[in-house]
């Protein structure tokens, strides 16, 4: 029996067909009674791809904070990672005033799950591969993003990756790029895109990420965010204690945090 969530994907169609049978005689849970977690824990760092859409690209190159820029828009996959302390749940709190710059920014992102793991995986295999879809808020602290140019100090501050609120399967949503991707601070509506947009598409991450790393399941990789980060404003609009960050994905759900 899987004891946790990435063993569980690892058994892949077997394991939910035995959850699916359990469930018609489970006793429901009320919502109220329970406190979700982050979906999933993978076993890596979580991996992420910057500047992968093109008014994003864009409003990151001319923000002063991309201390790495080569090329507005990159030839290839610009890939980093998150480490695993920071991943935290829907509805809990993102600790903002560890952040002594005063630079943390928002980023809404489409996650994909990784199910049956593998190495050299061609695009055109890569959707056998995906187990399923979650949200990621890839908060940022900008100061620490500039000053060490690449950018895995500065994303991976303990709670700056809020994950979930569900893991829906691929089943649940053939073509991801049907959807669209929206945040929003305090109500307000800061970014909204379609992820049809992503420069590179999910078959291109995979592949060109499984050239170099052996995907397992339960890996996670967040596809990129939109325009409408506040490093995208003038003057920035960073984040300050007792904004509520909303991301919202078509047939996922929306990840909720507060910043304290």
């Amino acid at each position: 029996m899987p004891t946790t969530m990435e063993d569980f994907v690892a058994r892949g169609g077997e394991a939910l067909d035995r959850a699916a049978r359990l469930l018609t005689s489970a006793e429901a849970i009320p919502a109220d009674r329970v406190r979700l977690r982050a979906p999933i824990r993978p076993r890596n760092n979580v991996m992420c791809v910057g500047k992968n859409y093109l008014d994003h690209a864009k409003e990151f190159a001319g923000s002063g904070f991309d201390a790495s820029q080569r090329q507005t828009v990159p030839d290839h996959p610009v890939v980093f990672t998150k480490a695993l302390s920071s991943i935290t749940g829907p509805n809990d709190a993102v600790t903002v005033s560890a952040d002594t710059t005063g630079t943390t920014d928002y980023e809404g992102e489409l996650a994909i799950v990784i199910g049956e793991g593998g190495t050299s995986i061609p695009a055109a295999d890569a959707w056998r591969h995906v187990y399923g879809y979650t949200i990621i808020n890839d908060l940022t602290i900008r100061a620490l993003q500039k000053r060490h140019i690449q950018f895995f100090l500065g994303k991976s501050a303990a709670t700056y990756c809020p994950m979930g609120p569900y893991l829906v399967t691929h089943d649940e949503i053939p073509d991801p790029t049907t959807l669209w991707l929206r945040t929003r601070v305090n109500g307000e509506l800061r970014q909204a895109a379609p992820l049809a947009d992503l420069i590179f598409p999910i078959p291109t991450l995979i592949e060109a990420i499984s050239t170099a790393v052996t995907l397992e399941p339960g890996d996670v990789i967040a596809t990129g965010t939109p325009s409408g980060v506040g490093i995208g404003f003038t003057p920035p609009r960073f984040l300050a204690p007792g904004d509520i960050i909303e991301v919202s994905i078509d047939g996922i759900g929306t990840l909720t945090n507060r910043t304290v």
